[in-house]
């Protein structure tokens, strides 16, 4: 059984279909990137896995749950699995980094400022942040605000973690730095990491497998490898104009 897995997805917006008949599954313990031109419901595709957004058709399950059919202490404890780093960091301005970090904790779990702390610390570790701890938003770089967001993301140990453009705006050494991040998280947390990127590169890199979606449905699904060779029409036209950036 796929950990989690789209049947069929409708998702309209005003009677226009963003999300068209999605369906596509990630296996746990993978990187599964989700790549794909601008306005094609990639950011809409994760909401709809932790449940900010609620289908028109169709189902996403996890572990076998109908997320959207979810509610009270089963959608608390599907939402208590998964992480989300947001395109933003979306860091409180008026929260050191450690708070900004333990406020998961704080917000929807019963445990002691003892073992909070204990745990936030653990994360900004993991993530490279623990110098930081009592910095400002305002005082760390944008490259540091994404570290930051990740280590709020894992904190609760999180076993699937969603990224929302984890690179962007950031230069080649910071988006390599979080890049590697993620591949360290994967492996020594056995995270399942479902990530949404313009970066295809780094997702031809990383990547266990890559979706390729482009209005509002799977065009492809594949190895990096068999991806980056497919003679599908929209596949070649997507990496030919990632190729023009590059150059």
């Amino acid at each position: 059984m796929p950990l989690v897995a789209f049947e069929n997805v409708v998702k309209k917006f005003n009677g226009t279909a963003v999300l068209d008949g999605l369906s596509f599954s990630v296996s746990a313990g993978e990187i599964f990137c989700i790549v794909g031109p601008s306005g094609t419901g990639k950011s809409v595709t994760l909401k709809h896995i932790v449940r900010l957004l609620t289908p028109t058709s169709g189902r996403i399950l996890l572990d076998g749950v109908d997320v959207a059919a979810s509610s009270g202490a089963e959608l608390m404890r599907i939402r208590g699995r998964i992480g989300y780093l947001f395109q933003s960091g979306a860091l409180l301005a008026w929260m050191t980094v450690q708070d900004n970090v333990a406020l998961p904790l704080r917000e929807t779990t019963h445990l002691s400022e003892e073992e909070i702390s204990r745990r936030t610390q653990e994360a900004l570790a993991a993530v490279g942040l623990a110098d930081a701890a009592t910095k400002y938003p305002s005082e760390i770089s944008g490259g540091m605000q994404k570290r930051a967001g990740l280590a709020r993301a894992i904190v609760r140990k999180a076993d699937i973690v969603l990224y929302d453009e984890p690179t962007s705006g950031l230069d080649p050494v910071t988006a390599a730095t979080i890049n590697e991040l993620i591949v360290k998280l994967n492996k020594t947390r056995s995270i399942t990491s479902i990530v949404v990127t313009h970066d295809l590169a780094a997702a031809l890199a990383l990547a266990d497998h890559i979706m390729l979606l482009d209005k509002g449905h799977a065009v492809v699904c594949a190895k990096p490898e068999e991806f980056a060779r497919s003679k599908v029409p929209e596949v070649q036209a997507f990496l030919a104009a990632a190729k023009g950036k590059w150059s």
